[in-house]
């Protein structure tokens, strides 16, 4: 979705100042407080069952188209309108939803507040928000209100307050609120989730995630696409910006919030230097780009206490030339499993060198795989969408709606894994010093039910 540059400048700013109103300086858990609730616990929702589920969309970018063309594939599904400010990308998604063979949907734009018109539509079941991030929040708020479950591109928030305010709406209005974490549903994921559930790795230890991905090409899309307004997030935050790619599964090995919860979070960030190198190389030396001042770290390295004890190291990079990883390891007591590249050792249960990685997969495959994948993995790689997990991730929404289940991620998994964001900045920025997690929960995580190993 494509938005004015200066309006975005301007909510950054707003944003930043949410920061200072929201930190958490205290140096206990137990003395964090807990804020009153506005209405009933969400976690383990249930919804009534939808026949159909019917759909809109606020904005069709570059991740809103490809959700597009997932739901124009999906069984008891139906597209009823589409809204965004970029007229080309709106249109050229109205026309795929049309050459489908499908009802053309309602169509929105004319303004950043267009959207609001899309909410006031009594057809309408779910939103799928895939927008710039200072727009998550305030999107995603205005949905339940308007009697609609959100579902909502990451990260679900950007301060403590707008996560405690997305909290307190799905309360209040009984509404689903999910970030849309589609690493969740990757293959290697859900196999080790399996691994995990079935005890192949003994009691859980200590667990590795990372964003590394390098994006400097993306400081090149000036006017439209991620760059234009994703580039000016390494000029406002030094901390970890994109924390759950890597998080979500290891929250979910973990059973945390159900069970388990963060508890403390320490952090640091390199010199920031790359971008500003990349500008003087790739830019001339009055362009926009080499004016600007990148402060976020080029790798930023946190690491979370769970209340349980165990630990989490969480890692940002978007900036140095390496090659793509999310880390996914997790240690246990028996053993461990690392991705990038995929490789295990065990010590009961596998080969019994657990000094040496074994690095054949497809026996873990065969005896591991996770049923969502064998029963969908196939039609999932067909759709496409980062190895077929975004297709997955977008059947299971749909399959939980129309089937009264819950859905395997809920508000206060986005809000406990986007926080890492805003607690990651203001650890560095206080000398590394630990920084406590707000109990989204508000103490339900002692009794939330770890999510299963679902069928499909």
């Amino acid at each position: 979705m494509k938005l004015n540059r200066r309006h975005f400048l301007k909510t950054a700013g707003i944003s930043a100042a949410g920061i200072l109103t929201s930190q958490l300086p205290l140096s206990s858990a137990e003395a964090v407080p807990r804020k009153p609730a506005t209405g009933q616990s969400v976690m383990g929702l249930i919804v009534p069952k939808m026949e159909t589920v019917r759909v809109g969309f606020i904005g069709v970018g570059q991740r809103g188209s490809g959700h597009v063309k997932h739901f124009c594939h999906l069984e008891g599904v139906e597209i009823k309108a589409i809204c965004d400010t970029d007229t080309q990308v709106l249109d050229r998604s109205i026309d795929f939803v049309t050459a489908q063979g499908l009802a053309k949907p309602a169509r929105y734009t004319g303004s950043d507040q267009a959207y609001k018109e899309l909410l006031e539509r009594d057809d309408i079941d779910i939103v799928i928000i895939s927008t710039p991030w200072e727009w998550h929040a305030p999107m995603a708020i205005h949905t339940m209100e308007s009697g609609k479950h959100a579902f909502v591109e990451v990260p679900l928030a950007l301060t403590v307050e707008e996560c405690w305010q997305i909290v307190d709406t799905a309360e209040r209005t009984q509404k689903n609120c999910m970030m849309m974490e589609n690493v969740n549903y990757g293959r290697d994921e859900l196999m080790v989730l399996n691994m995990v559930r079935q005890g192949l790795l003994g009691e859980l230890l200590h667990g590795e995630a990372a964003y590394i991905h390098e994006l400097r090409w993306q400081m090149k899309e000036l006017d439209s696409k991620t760059g234009s307004w994703r580039t000016y997030w390494h000029t406002k935050r030094n901390g970890n910006l994109y924390p759950t790619h890597g998080l979500g599964p290891v929250s979910q090995y973990m059973n945390i919030n159900r069970g388990d919860r963060f508890d403390y979070l320490t952090s640091m960030s390199s010199p920031a230097l790359g971008r500003a190198l990349y500008a003087k190389r790739e830019f001339p030396a009055d362009h926009e780009r080499n004016q600007l001042n990148y402060i976020n770290g080029d790798i930023n390295t946190s690491l979370i206490k769970t209340v349980k004890g165990r630990t989490i190291m969480v890692q940002h990079d978007t900036t140095t030339p390496r090659p793509y990883s999310r880390h996914n390891l997790i240690q246990g007591t028996n053993g461990v499993f690392a991705g990038f590249p995929n490789r295990i050792a065990i010590e009961h249960g596998g080969s019994g060198n657990y000094h040496q990685w074994d690095r054949d997969m497809q026996k873990w495959y065969a005896k591991y795989d996770h049923p969502l994948w064998l029963r969908m993995g196939e039609e999932a790689e067909r759709n496409g969408g980062h190895g077929g997990m975004d297709f997955l991730m977008l059947w299971r929404m749909v399959y939980c709606l129309r089937n009264a289940e819950p859905l395997d991620q809920d508000v206060y998994d986005g809000a406990a894994w986007s926080v890492v964001n805003i607690l990651s900045e203001e650890s560095v920025n206080n000398r590394s010093n630990s920084v406590n997690f707000p109990d989204f929960t508000r103490g339900a995580w002692k009794t939330g039910r770890p999510l299963g190993i679902v069928g499909a």
